[in-house]
């Protein structure tokens, strides 16, 4: 995802926050900071001097700035994904104060480096919705060689629903028939995490 053009962060900050586009809190925000170099950069202080914008909402704004960041992993990167730890201290702080469930893709080569990573959808407070083909379009553009799928609990609890555990499964029917193993599902909350392979649910 490339942040040169900022109107895939508007949308990414819109729906985050649950704001309109065209709202006072987003167009304040791109209005002070016109560079995505300068909004990138933003400070908590510089955040709750914009009407509308507390304490709170200015972490949240951080966190899902710094998970924009995040999107642009370098061709020459060299962070290797060995086991559920290194994911949760990968992913965990960009979605700490996230208020809305954001499901997550590692797209991984035959090594496991880190090739990309990408916000494949943004839910509701309770549910990350989230289909095969749109997992799995972007694990083949990204020419993966496997995936590793990552979603939040803002309620701050990692326990699986039944939603979670039964869409981790189609995952991996869709994986293993295109060819691109999910090697495993995180959620993420309470700054814990709970592992589907771990837990012998996938």
């Amino acid at each position: 995802m490339d942040y040169t053009d900022n109107s895939e962060l508007r949308t990414l900050l819109a729906d985050s926050l649950c704001e309109k586009q065209g709202s006072y809190i987003i167009e304040e925000l791109f209005s002070r900071f016109p560079v995505t170099n300068e909004l990138m950069d933003v400070t908590e202080q510089e955040l709750i001097q914009i009407k509308g914008i507390g304490k709170g909402k200015a972490r949240q704004i951080i966190a899902l700035l710094k998970l924009a960041k995040s999107f642009v992993v370098p061709s020459n990167n060299n962070t290797v994904i060995r086991s559920p730890s290194d994911v949760f201290e990968l992913i965990e702080p960009d979605v700490r104060y996230l208020q809305k469930e954001h499901f997550i893709c590692l797209f991984l080569n035959t090594k496991n480096h880190l090739i990309f990573k990408e916000v494949i959808s943004i839910g509701s407070l309770n549910s990350a919705i989230v289909h095969p083909r749109e997992v799995f379009r972007a694990a083949i553009k990204r020419c993966s060689a496997s995936i590793i799928a990552v979603h939040n609990h803002p309620s701050g609890d990692p326990q699986p629903s039944s939603e979670d555990i039964e869409m981790t499964k189609r995952l991996v029917e869709a994986g293993s028939i295109i060819g691109i193993e999910l090697l495993d599902h995180l959620i993420i909350g309470g700054h814990r995490f709970y592992s589907l392979k771990e837990n012998s649910l996938m």
